[in-house]
């Protein structure tokens, strides 16, 4: 069974950047996308999510709001989420890990970086040597 990854974020071109990086890495998955927060949080009543790359600037639904609504229901405490974002400021970094990002990677993604961050989560140890 295919890994579901859930990509938020308001840019079509950067959903699709993430995307290919999973392609780029040979990591078989299907991806469910989201323009903001509040359809994210649609999704992911709608589909198995194993991960969620999340933004952090948004319409309707920030991704840091996102983020506490989802950590505040029980059934998604251990979903893996990594903030993919421009905010790169040290407060930001420790709010969002403060609040139950799993991870936190700033844009424009470094594919190395962002490889060892994925490959850490025990869905992708698989793929740490690739």
């Amino acid at each position: 069974m295919a890994t579901t990854i859930m990509v938020v974020d308001d840019s079509r071109i950067m959903r699709n950047t993430v995307k290919g990086v999973f392609s780029g890495l040979g990591i078989a998955c299907v991806f469910v996308e989201a323009n903001d927060g509040e359809e994210a949080l649609v999704q992911l009543d709608m589909y198995p999510i194993d991960l969620v790359l999340l933004d952090w600037n948004m319409p309707k639904l920030s991704g840091i709001d996102f983020l506490k609504r989802v950590r505040a229901m029980e059934k998604y405490k251990s979903l893996p989420i990594i903030m993919v974002t421009s905010e790169a400021a040290k407060f930001n970094v420790i709010e969002a890990l403060k609040n139950g990002a799993t991870d936190y990677i700033t844009k424009p993604i470094n594919l190395d970086l962002f490889k060892e961050k994925i490959t850490k989560l025990p869905l992708f140890k698989a793929f740490k040597g690739r």
